[in-house]
């Protein structure tokens, strides 16, 4: 099989974007998440959780990329029970994204893009000590927070934000707003996914929130060649509940 004829489905958004930057040729399906770069036209097989498996496996792929945490462990066991190929990321770390970023363009067969050696640039500074602590939602009703183990929870590390569920057992607890308060956090992280967090989603009084980009904070992509600019100047405009 040439390169020239691989062809990819993504359930991923954050390489759907990758892909359609880097090798656009290749890709042939994504999810309907998967909303860059704007004015994607290929076809589109349902959610990241839910896809539309006939439809991804009548689109004949060479290769589907996942992710263990956005799409599930059953679809994957279907599609490789079908016969399909699957290139499966799980970063943890900013570290970790930039090394698995890498290795997908090595399972494609194509070059290495500059925006991934910008994005390795970009996070090329020594650690920050964290000047707060933070609780980071990512849903509500009931309330979802980062826990231990995650992307974005390394990502804020990196910009000097602590996270006062970083110890937990759970990469994702689901504490009342009572538990969330107990942990008397610093400030209070909003972005706007997977949950659209506005002003009015901040009762954490007397917490100071700052509204900030999910794709910027969840995504690993070559939104990573911009997030610390962005998220350092969106953390830095503080808000009273």
């Amino acid at each position: 099989m040439s390169t020239a004829a691989l062809r990819v489905v993504s359930l991923v958004p954050s390489l759907t974007e990758a892909v359609a930057l880097t090798a656009p040729g290749m890709l042939v399906g994504a999810t309907d998440w998967c909303v860059h770069p704007a004015g994607l036209d290929v076809a589109r097989v349902g959610g990241s959780k839910y896809p539309d498996l006939a439809a991804v496996l009548a689109l004949r792929p060479d290769l589907v990329l996942m992710n263990v945490e956005e799409n599930k462990e059953s679809d994957a066991e279907a599609l490789r029970a079908a016969g399909l190929r699957l290139h499966v990321t799980y970063p943890r770390t900013v570290d970790q994204a930039l090394a698995e970023l890498g290795e997908l363009f090595e399972v494609l067969g194509v070059a290495r893009p500059g925006w991934l050696d910008d994005a390795v640039a970009a996070w090329d500074f020594p650690p920050i000590t964290p000047v707060r602590a933070a609780v980071v939602p990512v849903w509500r009703k009931p309330w979802v927070v980062l826990g231990s183990d995650t992307f974005a929870g390394d990502m804020l590390l990196r910009l000097g934000i602590g996270n006062v569920f970083g110890a937990d057992p759970q990469r994702y607890p689901r504490p009342s707003l009572s538990e969330i308060l107990a942990r008397k956090p610093e400030l209070a992280v909003l972005p706007d996914e997977p949950y659209k967090f506005t002003s009015a989603d901040g009762p954490f009084r007397p917490v100071p929130y700052a509204l900030v980009s999910g794709r910027h904070l969840t995504w690993y992509g070559p939104s990573l060649a911009e997030a610390p600019l962005i998220l350092n100047g969106q953390l830095r405009v503080l808000s009273d509940p």
